[in-house]
């Protein structure tokens, strides 16, 4: 009895430790699919980078059917089953996210559950008006052009900055800005008001005040010079010349403050009926500036009207050379002189 009882005590141990081994093994194979799905690549991309996005107000599903549009992964059941371990249905962010080739699922949910989106670049440099803005902003941002162009244009808009309809194209300085592609439209007019007030430092604040100008005016005035020439080496000496005329009591007379009463951008040359047209912002039969910016003017147009060339000038026009330069006057005669000349190299290239 004592051998056979020895012989079922080892028997039965010799199965325990195979079925342990047995549980082992599966529970092995089990544990490697699993890391396979959480470590190994499951990212495709014929670049090395893509981006994915995700819009505002999105859920765990959402996001799914985007990545199964986009055709971003091999494995989409093995996504789901590492986000859904890791939580990820509760914590879903909007935004622009940068994904690489050859991702595993881990690291994909890790950033897309971390919200650490990779930002845009919002860049406008000589900006005619509002709804072009808003086209090159939305261009970028997930906010659509209609939107940003309808708050943009928004009278109540303009006054919560302390603007109005006219000057409110003064507030958005050019140059390029790092943004969250999920901004909205209202957080883009936020940042570009706080932009606008760290761009007027206590030394161009001072600098405007001595030629007894507000912002606003100072915008105004560098529009025009935007719009008159593109060399940033004589915009100050351009703003001289209005500057001149503005402390005489002159009119203005800027063609391109024409061209924006007429509402035509396409317009190459202002006739003498152009003149005619009733606008304050026709500087041909307005004395001082028009009531607001002609357009969004870059820094360098801004500056150059606060550290305009003070000099005797009060007239300029193209030069004859056509290099987008242009010769000063103190006379009119001296002017009409000059006029004469371009026109003739106008008519000797058969331009006109």
């Amino acid at each position: 009895m004592g051998k056979a009882k020895k012989k079922n005590r080892k028997r039965i141990i010799i199965i325990i430790l195979v079925v342990f081994l047995i549980i082992a093994a599966i529970a092995g194979v089990f544990a490697k699919k699993f890391y396979d799905y959480a470590f190994a690549p499951n990212v495709k991309l014929e670049e090395k980078t893509a981006y994915l996005y995700i819009p505002t107000n999105s859920n765990y599903e959402d996001v799914l059917q985007i990545l199964q549009d986009t055709e971003y992964l091999e494995d989409m059941e093995s996504f789901k089953l590492v986000a859904e371990k890791k939580n990820y249905p509760s914590k879903v962010f909007a935004g622009r996210y940068e994904i690489r080739n050859g991702m595993s699922n881990n690291d994909l949910v890790n950033l897309l559950r971390s919200g650490k989106q990779t930002p845009v670049k919002v860049s406008f440099i000589s900006v005619r008006s509002l709804d072009i803005l808003a086209g090159k902003v939305a261009a970028n941002i997930e906010a659509d052009s209609t939107e940003i162009a309808q708050l943009l244009k928004s009278p109540e808009t303009a006054q919560k900055y302390g603007f109005d309809e006219r000057t409110f194209m003064a507030m958005f300085i050019p140059n390029s800005y790092e943004f969250y592609w999920n901004t909205s439209a209202e957080q883009f007019v936020e940042r570009m008001a706080k932009e606008f007030k760290a761009f007027w430092t206590e030394e161009r604040l001072q600098k405007a005040e001595n030629i007894g100008m507000t912002q606003s005016q100072v915008s105004t005035l560098a529009s025009i010079v935007e719009a008159e020439t593109q060399q940033n080496d004589e915009k100050a000496r351009v703003a001289g010349v209005y500057i001149n005329r503005l402390n005489l009591g002159m009119l203005l007379q800027a063609d391109p403050t024409v061209v924006y009463a007429v509402g035509d951008f396409t317009l190459k040359r202002v006739l003498n009926k152009h003149l005619e047209i009733e606008s304050p912002y026709n500087t041909y039969k307005y004395s001082g500036l028009p009531p607001g910016p002609i357009n969004i003017p870059s820094i360098s147009s801004i500056d150059a009207v606060l550290n305009y060339e003070k000099h005797n000038y009060k007239f300029f026009c193209a030069k004859d050379d056509f290099s987008g330069y242009h010769v000063f006057a103190v006379t009119n005669a001296q002017h009409e002189a000059n006029a004469r000349k371009y026109h003739k190299a106008l008519r000797n290239a058969g331009i006109r």
